[in-house]
This record gives structure tokens, sequence and C-alpha cells, in this order.
């Protein structure tokens, strides 16, 4: 792959399922170039994870997650030891000397790696995508960014482990929270935001095999009107596939054809009662009647 070809890494991740815009292919070709992670912040429902999906099947490797949420901490991320086992191998070495059985309980056998540590011990680097990471608290990113510097984690019983590989690693955040300056610093930034129509018709094209072009314009353009009105969830790129799956599997080919199908089939999109109920005919006819 050339590294800094924003054209090719944008036309191979078309290949693996991902429309991406010029600044985002720019940004995971510096990602390759650079050696560092890619922090991706946008609305929920723009595609950010799918980013990590994408990579993962351009590089032909593995895709590791870590979700983020509250109270997220150290062991859950990086790793535990097998409780049980630990319980039943003492049982099973009763006798034995408490050193000899400590140092069998405390082998690599007993070990849970968690997302943080499969991602640095994997034979070829793998997409390492960290979900999220807005959810998780202050402290978790502090420990988080130490990871991302050093690559290099240490367990009391078993020493330090250094990376086999360098992960790709993708963070996405909601905005639910402001992130340290330390992490922003450490990573390279892209902004994601909800699709021109244009280019989400391509992506409806590349998900629903037989939909046309021109129901994957007009589908597009509706959801970007829709996306306009005082909505409590607007919907994302994920709902816009489901109600152009719907619409196509109702054979319907244009969205004057049948305003009522448009409107009932809403639903895909609008998720929330008081959308719903904002979202009526009379608006559906209005923000049709400015799709061509």
């Amino acid at each position: 792959m050339t590294t800094l070809d924003r054209d090719d890494i944008a036309s191979r991740l078309s290949a693996a399922g991902y429309i991406a815009d010029g600044e985002l292919a720019t940004a995971i070709s510096l990602m390759a170039f650079l050696k560092r992670p890619l922090l991706l912040e946008g609305e929920a429902g723009v595609g950010k994870t799918a980013v990590a999906a994408a990579l993962a099947d351009l590089y032909d490797t593995r895709l590791i997650r870590l979700q983020c949420y509250e109270g997220l901490d150290q062991s859950a991320a990086l790793y535990e030891w097998n409780y049980q086992r630990q319980l039943l191998a003492i049982q099973a070495h009763q006798g034995r000397g408490a050193v000899e059985i400590e140092d069998e309980i405390f082998s690599e056998k007993y070990l849970l790696e968690r997302p943080l540590l499969a991602a640095i011990r994997q034979p070829k680097a793998p997409v390492l995508l960290i979900d999220e990471v807005d959810r998780a608290d202050e402290e978790f990113e502090a420990f988080l960014l130490e990871v991302l510097s050093e690559f290099q984690v240490s367990i009391p019983e078993l020493g330090t482990i250094g990376a086999t590989t360098i992960p790709h690693v993708v963070l996405t955040s909601n905005g639910t929270r402001e992130l340290s300056d330390a992490l922003r610093r450490r990573c390279l930034y892209h902004y994601v935001d909800y699709p021109e129509p244009d280019r989400e018709a391509r992506i409806i094209m590349s998900h629903l095999a037989g939909i046309g072009a021109s129901l994957s314009l007009q589908i597009a353009r509706m959801v970007e009107a829709i996306r306009k009105e005082d909505l409590r969830k607007v919907p994302g790129v994920a709902e816009t596939l489901d109600w152009a799956a719907a619409l196509l599997g109702l054979d319907l080919r244009d969205l004057h054809d049948n305003p009522e199908a448009v409107h009932q089939t809403l639903l895909c999109l609008l998720k929330t009662r008081e959308d719903r109920t904002r979202i009526g005919r009379e608006v559906t006819e209005r923000l049709l009647g400015r799709v061509a």
C-alpha cells in the first residue's frame, strides 16, 4: 500500500465496504505512516466503529474491540486470572510447597487475556478498536494513555510484557465528555460527520445489491432532510441502510410512487415516540416534496 496515497486508501476502503471521504482517507494514511492512534469523534451512528472494521479487512488482520463504559477498570481491559481454574489447581496440588503452587497457578495457562493485552501479543498487528472512550473515566483514560505510549504492560506475577507487534489503534468518541489534552496530543484526529447525500447514496449501493442509483440518492436526500428536523435521536447511517432495505423489499423504485409507504417505514429511522410524533404525515409530505 502507498502510505500517503489517499486515493488508494479510499479505493481499498471502498472495496472493504466503507465509503470514506478524502479527509478520512488522509488521516488513515498518516496513521499508518506515523504509527499513531487515530481518534475519531462524532455523533453516534455516523460510522466511526465501521472504520475499524474496514481497516481490519484492508490489512487482512484481526479486529480486537475494547468497549468502554463507566467504571471500566484495568483488569477488564488488560488481563485477569482464571480464579476457578486456580482454585482447582490448588486443591489438586495440596501437599506441595506454597512457592511451587504459586509458581504453577500464576503461569501463562491461567492468564485470561483481555483486549489490550491480546492486541499487543498478536503475531500480526491487529486493529485495536477502543470504542466510546469518552464513556470511561479519567483514571482509566490516564492508564490507557500509558499503554498507548509504551505498548507494554506490567503483570506483577509475570513481569513486563512488551508488544510482539504494534496494533493499528482506532479510538472513537461520541463527545459525551471532554477528553484529556494528553490523549488528544497522542492521537491523530478526525471528526466524522453525517455523510453528504452523494456519499450516503454510494454507501447504500455498496451494501444493498439491486438498489438503483436514483432511489439511493432519493433516500439519502430524504434522510438528510429528516436529520435537519428537531429530533431527539438523529438517524445514523445504519438506520438509513435499514430504511433503504425496507423500501427495496417493498419493491419501491421511486419515493414519490408511494408516499404512504414512505411514511409508514420511517419507523426504521425514528426510534423514539417524540420523533415519530414530530414527523407526521404532513411533515413527511413536506420533506418528500423537496426530494427530486
